[in-house]
This record gives structure tokens, sequence and C-alpha cells, in this order.
């Protein structure tokens, strides 16, 4: 492992802006980098479906026919403030200058994959096929990883590298969620002449959000609601009303049947007061679910051994691209990389978790090798 190199070039690729729907620059810049190693690059065209800056990118280093192949997934892109990243080294730790993100959120899987590339070419390191998807817009609702073919795929697992806790975490679970959307109608009159002969949309959404059960339903579902929005003036009973919801839940079963509540009192608020909901329930992402014995976590759990530390298997209650290849058919479990308060300006990694992250991804291409 050549550390110098890794922290040199994980800090080069942070300086490149990224933000969410701007991929080109970095895509282009992955693309150049990784034509230092003997691998097929292939970008997909799913720009116009994401309408995000860049598609996906899919690299493929050919390795043993013998030996199965294991995949690795990472995104590219950044929230904001993620552009001029000033990043720097302080007391063993990676930071920005404090005025934006730092964007180890999701640069630092990418820089280990790469390091990890290195380090097999290097010390001839033998390997079945190694694939590595590098998403854009999981930022942005997991738009890249929805949009990706994963048919590409010759893998029958891997790991998304991008989730909290230090090198060794593995996540094993995660919820589905679905988006829960209300438009409510109701019927307009002026509200200090003739109220009575409105039906106000704004009170159909009080009535339905009251008889809901919210926040946390049990130790596996949770449900809320997001956004409200209707009315005009004080004077005028509004006819139009607009709420955005969600429920996600460990099971698919239980999630689905919170929703199924939320539109149920949604459809029962507006009838009893005259009138109208029209609710849509879209599936955002899958649930990831592995079990202990799966290949996928024996696999990781051994690796994360090799590198000296011991496997921390948890749930986690968002969703991943992990979510989502999983959903897809590619078994799939979410790895820990340390990094440390995501998606501010206090933004920092622990230059040993980006060692130990490059370290994970050699052991585990071994580990999947020694198997065959």
């Amino acid at each position: 492992m050549n550390n110098d190199r890794l922290i040199k070039q994980f800090i080069e690729m942070l300086k490149v802006d990224s933000e969410s729907g701007n991929e080109r620059e970095i895509a282009d810049y992955l693309k150049r980098y990784f034509k230092k190693f003997d691998v097929e690059i292939i970008e997909d065209d799913t720009m116009e479906v994401t309408g995000h800056g860049a598609g996906n990118l899919l690299i493929r280093l050919k390795g043993e026919p013998s030996a199965e192949p294991v995949y690795f997934t990472v995104h590219m892109d950044t929230v904001t403030p993620g552009a001029g990243i000033k990043p720097q080294i302080e007391d063993g730790y990676i930071v920005s200058d404090g005025t934006t993100i730092l964007g180890s959120d999701d640069k630092a899987g990418i820089a280990a994959i790469i390091e990890a590339l290195h380090v097999i070419s290097e010390n001839d390191i033998p390997h079945g096929d190694i694939e590595i998807v590098i998403t854009v817009g999981e930022e942005s609702g997991l738009v890249g990883a929805k949009a990706f073919d994963t048919n590409l795929l010759k893998s029958k697992f891997g790991y998304a590298i991008d989730s909290t806790g230090k090198v060794g975490t593995v996540v094993t679970s995660a919820p589905t969620q679905s988006k829960i959307e209300a438009h409510l109608h109701g019927k307009t009159a002026h509200a200090g002449v003739a109220p009575e002969e409105g039906v106000s949309a704004v009170n159909i959404a009080a009535k339905a959000v009251s008889q809901m059960t919210l926040g946390r339903i049990d130790e596996e579902t949770t449900a809320n609601v997001g956004r409200i929005e209707g009315g005009s003036a004080t004077n005028i009973v509004a006819d139009y009303a607009y709420v955005l919801a969600e429920a996600r839940s460990l099971s698919p079963e239980k999630m689905d049947r919170q929703a199924a509540h939320m539109r149920e009192a949604f459809e029962n608020a507006a009838q009893s007061l005259g009138g109208r909901a029209e609710v849509s329930i879209e599936l955002m992402y899958d649930h990831l679910h592995a079990e202990l014995d799966s290949e996928v976590v024996t696999t990781v759990q051994q690796a994360i051994e090799n590198i000296g530390r011991e496997a921390d298997f948890i749930s986690l209650g968002g969703g991943s691209d992990g979510n989502v290849f999983n959903g897809k058919g590619t078994q799939t479990v979410v790895l820990g990389l340390g990094y440390e308060n995501i998606h501010t300006t206090s933004e920092r990694i622990p230059v040993e978790e980006l060692v130990k992250a490059a370290e994970l991804v050699v052991e585990i291409i071994k580990v999947q090798h020694q198997k065959k």
C-alpha cells in the first residue's frame, strides 16, 4: 500500500467539482485516471433518463476466468456546497477549509478502489474479474443507480463502499422507502362572506395528518409528513393543497401497510369534508438484507479480519445505491468508510480510515479469489 500516493490522489480528486447534477468534470477525470490500468471503461447512456451531467461508469479489470467476479459501487457526486473544495490535512484528518463540504462521501470510496487496483497490479495479486460501478446522482435520489443496467454486471454480489462507521462496519440491513404524494381538492369560496360554501383543502390535509400514525411506528418502521403546501390568501377558502410524505421499513410488508394507512387517511378526510384526494405511492428503493452466513457477508468478514479489525454488522434507517443494486438482483452490503460529519462543512475523514478502506478492498478481492 502506497499511503502517500493514496492521499495525494484522494486530495487531487477532492478538488474536482462534482456537485450532484454536474458530474461531467469528475466523470472525465475518472475516465482519464482509470486508463492507467488495463481496464475496460464504459460510460452508459443514462444522461437522458437522469438529467445529470454524465452517465454512470462501469470499469472492469479482467481476471482469471475460473475465479468468481466481485463488484464494488461508489458514487461520484457530492452534496452542496461542493465547488472549490480546498482539502488539507490537520491532526491526522483530511478536512476542507470550512467553507465547503469535503467530499469524502463518496470520493474516499473511489480513492480506496483506485489504490487497491494499484496494489493488485504492482504485486501481481491473482484475482477474478473486478467490476466497479461509479454512479451519478446518488445524492439526488439514487437516480444513477436506478437507471443503471445491472445486466452489464457479471458479479453475483458485491459491496457499496459508502456508509458511516469505521472501516469494518457492514450494513446488512436497510429499509425500503415509498414516497407518498397527496393532491387534495376542495372548493373555493370567500372566507369572510360565505365560508360554508367552500371546502378547505388545507382542512382536509390537517384532518388527514391528524389521523395518521407517524414517527417511529415500530422497531423496523418509520413514517413522516415532510411538506404541506396550499392556499393563497386568508380571505379565500383554499381549494387545493399538496402533501409530501414518506414511509420506510426494514420489512416491505410493513412499509406497504403504513403507506396504505396514510393513503386511507387522505381519502377518508377528503370524503368526510366533501373534497377529493388524489394519492400516489411511489417505491423509491427496495430494502437491503443479507444473512450473516451469506457469501457476500462471510467474504467481507474474513477480509476485515485480515486487516486486523473486527466486523460490526449493523442496520441503518436510510437507503443507498446498495439498496438499488440489491433490489435489482445483485446482492449487496454497504461498507463503512470512517468519514465523519458528512453533508456539512465540518466533514472530515481520518487518514487511517482511508488507508484501511483501501486495504479492505484488496483483501476482499484476495478472499474472493481464494474461494475458486
